[in-house]
């Protein structure tokens, strides 16, 4: 009968450490500190740099895949207006995956991509 109880009790303790042990503070604490901003997204400097990492390779100039090029502003904001960012970088149902047969964006350049979008798609 104590066994059982001292088992219990082992068993509680576990489950409740491991649930303290998964907070948003332990997270920051494991991604090494950072924190992935998305207040006042900027297209010159966040976009830009998502984009010219991620996207260029394939959707830049004259000769980009499937034409969709963007490597200016209002081409990109025109692709991002219709919805067809969000989806591929989502992998949303009836959307190709992107960046194609590369290893999906991170879940923070994602959504500083939707916050972008989300604040008025500005160009600054």
């Amino acid at each position: 009968m104590k066994l059982k109880i001292l088992l219990a009790a082992i068993g509680v303790s576990s489950f409740l450490l491991y649930l303290s042990s998964c907070s948003k503070n332990n997270a920051v604490q494991l991604s090494g500190g950072a924190t992935c901003d998305t207040t006042n997204v900027k297209y010159s400097t966040q976009i830009l740099s998502i984009l010219q990492n991620n996207c260029y390779v394939c959707h830049q100039g004259p000769g980009a895949s499937s034409g969709i090029d963007f490597s200016n502003y209002p081409a990109f904001k025109g692709w991002a207006e219709s919805g067809y960012v969000v989806g591929d970088i989502t992998a949303a149902p009836n959307h190709i995956p992107m960046p194609y047969g590369l290893p999906p964006l991170s879940d923070c350049d994602i959504n500083i991509i939707v916050a972008w979008i989300n604040q008025g798609m500005k160009n600054n």
